[in-house]
């Protein structure tokens, strides 16, 4: 009976902190950090305003699990990659696009070009996620000369980056698909597709 306490016990509290992140994902791709409060996010997600603290110490600990959730979120969906081609990862790059989490990023950019924003940080480690997932499928394949896999999974987050914002803010306008397509054209007239990925 005890144990079976203890498992209802951790398994209440691991959907608490579920529902929690859920919860201040969608609010601060809607109303941005700065703006949301606890009391917004209890309301959210049907947890007590206590219950954050003690899951994440403060508001600042709750972003650093919501930018965690997304970095395993974007790896989760890329770790089937195995064996894959460059559309496979263009289209892990339109599907990601399309979720609340980068969304999220969109939103938050502004407060994370600030170096004393609690956002910059985390903004730095998702990037460099960035570039490694997209670093994993470039290494696969010989680049053109003066093109390294550092400089152009660079170049290439930043272009799904701004597809990515023009997406948001007109997406009646803006089609995802075609324009990845068109990358993916692109990329592979130099010579740039990924044929296999050896295991990791």
């Amino acid at each position: 009976m005890t144990t079976s306490r203890a498992t209802r016990r951790t398994e209440t509290t691991q959907e608490s902190r579920r529902l929690l992140i859920a919860a201040a994902t969608e609010l601060f791709a809607e109303c941005g950090y700065r703006h949301t409060t606890f009391e917004d996010i209890a309301s959210r997600s049907g947890v007590s305003r206590g219950s954050i603290p003690w899951h994440f110490g403060n508001k600042e600990g709750l972003l650093a699990a919501v930018v965690e959730h997304a970095v395993a979120d974007l790896q989760s969906r890329t770790s089937a990659l195995q064996p894959g081609t460059l559309h496979q990862a263009l289209d892990a790059l339109v599907e990601f696009t399309r979720s609340p989490e980068a969304k999220l990023f969109i939103t938050l950019i502004a407060e994370a070009l600030e170096p004393s924003s609690a956002l910059h940080e985390r903004y730095a480690f998702l990037h460099g996620a960035l570039r490694e997932q997209v670093r994993f499928w470039v290494e696969q394949t010989a680049l053109p000369a003066g093109v390294g896999a550092e400089e152009l999974s660079t170049i290439l987050v930043g272009v799904v980056m701004g597809v990515h914002q023009q997406w948001r803010i007109a997406p009646d306008v803006v089609d995802l698909e075609r324009t990845y397509a068109a990358l993916g054209a692109l990329l592979r007239s130099v010579g740039l597709d990924v044929a296999t990925h050896p295991p990791r």
